[in-house]
Order: C-alpha cells, then sequence, then structure tokens
C-alpha cells in the first residue's frame, strides 16, 4: 500500500493545489493525456469503418493510455528513488502525484457559482456552472444552477478526489495515473454520440468500473460527515439505498443521493443536454427549489467529507509505519 504517498498528495493539493502559474508554464497531467486521446480519436476514429472495427480501435485506444500511463508512473518514481534518499524521494512523488487530485479546484469551482449568485445574479450564476457542468445551462432558472453545481460537487467529489486517491493507496502513482487515463477518456470519447458510441465503448465501460469502489466509499464520507456536522445521515443512508440505484450513472447516483440525504434536498430531474430534454428521476425527498445557501451548506458537508478522508489516511499511513 502507498498510503503516506497518498498523504502527502492530498495534503499537498489541499494547501496549494496545482498553481496557475505552473499550468502556464508547463500545462497538467489530464490536459497531456487529453492530447493524446485527441490524437488517437483523430487518427483512428474514422467514421468511414464499421461499428466493430471502430470499437476494436477504441479499446487499443484505452490499452495505449493505461500502458503509457503506467509506465509513465513507475519510471518516474524509479527515477526519485534512485537519485534521491527514500524520504526526499517519497515527497518528491507525493507533490506530483498532488497534480491528479482535483480537491481544492472543485471547492473554488463550485463556490464561484454561489459567488456568482450572490453578487451579479442569474446570469453570471449560469456562466459559473457553465464552467463544471455538461448541460444546457442558458435556460436554467436560480434554482435549477444550484442544483447543477451541487450536483457537480458530488460526483466530482467521487471522480476527482476519492477515486484517484483511492487508486493512489493501492497502485502508487502508476496506479492514480492510470485512473486518471481512463476518466480522462471517458469525459472526451465515453458519449454515446454516432462518432463515439462505438470507438468510446471501452473507456466507458472501464470508467464505470474503476469508480465503482470509490462512488460507495465517497458516499460513505458524506454520511459520516453529515453525522459530524450534526445533519442527517440515516436520511442520507436511506436515500442512498432507495435512489443511487436508479440514477443515470452506476456511480454518481451514490454520492450525489448521499449529498440529497444528508442536506433534505431533492437533486436531478429534469435537465436539457445539446437541445434535448432528459427527464430523470429525482434524488432525495427535500425541496428542489435551492438558493446559492444551499450550494455553501454542500461545500461545507464536501469540506468535511475531505477531512474525515484525510485523517482516516493519516491513521492508516501511521498504522503501517509502526
Amino acid at each position: 500500500m502507498f498510503a503516506d504517498l497518498a498523504l502527502i498528495a492530498v495534503a499537498t493539493e489541499a494547501i496549494i493545489g496545482y498553481p496557475d502559474a505552473v499550468y502556464r508554464l508547463v500545462g497538467h497531467p489530464v490536459t497531456w493525456i487529453g492530447r493524446l486521446i485527441a490524437w488517437c480519436d483523430k487518427t483512428w476514429n474514422s467514421e468511414a469503418l464499421s461499428f466493430d472495427v471502430r470499437r476494436q480501435r477504441g479499446v487499443f485506444t484505452l490499452l495505449l493510455l493505461l500502458a503509457v500511463a503506467i509506465a509513465s508512473g513507475v519510471a518516474i518514481t524509479a527515477i526519485l528513488t534512485h537519485f534521491f534518499p527514500a524520504l526526499l524521494a517519497l515527497l518528491l512523488v507525493g507533490v506530483l502525484a498532488s497534480s491528479l487530485l482535483a480537491q481544492r479546484s472543485l471547492d473554488a469551482h463550485v463556490a464561484d457559482v454561489a459567488i456568482a449568485l450572490e453578487g451579479d445574479g442569474i446570469e453570471a450564476g449560469r456562466r459559473a456552472v457553465a464552467q463544471i457542468v455538461g448541460r444546457d445551462t442558458k435556460e436554467l432558472d436560480e434554482a435549477a444552477v444550484c442544483r447543477a453545481a451541487i450536483e457537480s460537487l458530488a460526483e466530482n467529489f467521487s471522480d476527482g478526489v476519492v477515486a484517484p486517491l483511492f487508486w493512489m493507496v493501492f497502485a502508487g502513482l502508476p496506479g492514480a495515473l492510470a485512473y486518471k487515463s481512463i476518466n480522462t477518456a471517458d469525459s472526451m470519447i465515453g458519449h454515446k454520440s454516432p462518432r463515439h458510441l462505438a470507438f468510446g465503448w471501452a473507456s466507458a465501460r472501464c470508467d464505470d468500473l474503476v469508480n465503482l469502489p470509490a462512488s460507495r466509499l465517497s458516499a460513505l464520507w458524506l454520511v459520516l460527515a453529515a453525522a459530524l456536522l450534526g445533519l442527517s445521515p440515516g436520511s442520507a443512508l436511506a436515500t442512498v439505498r432507495r435512489d443511487a440505484g436508479y440514477h443515470r450513472s452506476p456511480n454518481a447516483g451514490w454520492p450525489e443521493a448521499a449529498m440529497a440525504g444528508a442536506l433534505g434536498i431533492r437533486l436531478s430531474g429534469p435537465r436539457i443536454y445539446h437541445g434535448v430534454a432528459v427527464e430523470e428521476r429525482w434524488v432525495g425527498e427535500g425541496s428542489s427549489e435551492l438558493g446559492a445557501r444551499d450550494i455553501r451548506a454542500a461545500l461545507r458537508l464536501y469540506r468535511a467529507a475531505c477531512g474525515l478522508q484525510i485523517a482516516v489516511l493519516a491513521v492508516i499511513a501511521l498504522g503501517l509505519r509502526l
């Protein structure tokens, strides 16, 4: 296990995030992965090919991504371990691995939606939430903007924080890089559009698989955080049992249901994607008429869940050292 590495990574990311200066200078691991995925999509995903051939090429693309990610993680770890003392090498790998977590940036992006609504009104809120969701936002009212922000917070808590940390604990930097490659591929080509239904099939199915443990774990962190904050862990658990399985995603429903139940609100429901109305089932039994205050309540729950995760990870890391 690599609990000490994961603890350094999550603590580093919580304190400093991914500095803008570094991003401007060298980009970000996700952008590097994205360039390789875009090249594969452009080069190998020809619409003139049959469905089966395109699906086979999508499988090969996923295998290539995993090979590059795992080899890069192994090489970076080996090089730093060879040239630096063990503790310093661990710290350096942990700092590099922190770039694969989105704990701080997710908090900032969701908080921006509340700030925009409170300071500049609905149009600013729509623009802010459009940065973190894929649905059409031009016609959203304030309640829908707030639901979208909270749903994104819940889903990305699992995908962007818990999942990469989970795979980092069990497989080090190579595991976290492999997970991030799968997740990025799913976001770019794992759609049911005519272009990507075949080519992105492997990435979408693999993403569902690797996110399964983290989605359940993220729901647990939110339930425990609800208890810590004096909210309703019982309602969170009941909502997960009742509604998580009906969600459009096999994994996102777990943290979303836990958050809805803990806060006593309703999430999901009807929305518009690319001009097409989608009638989604509601998650939770509370009010769906939300405001900026509900975003801030969700952020408090999220921060408590992140803190619990770090505390448990610290205990595991210490226990493995003793």
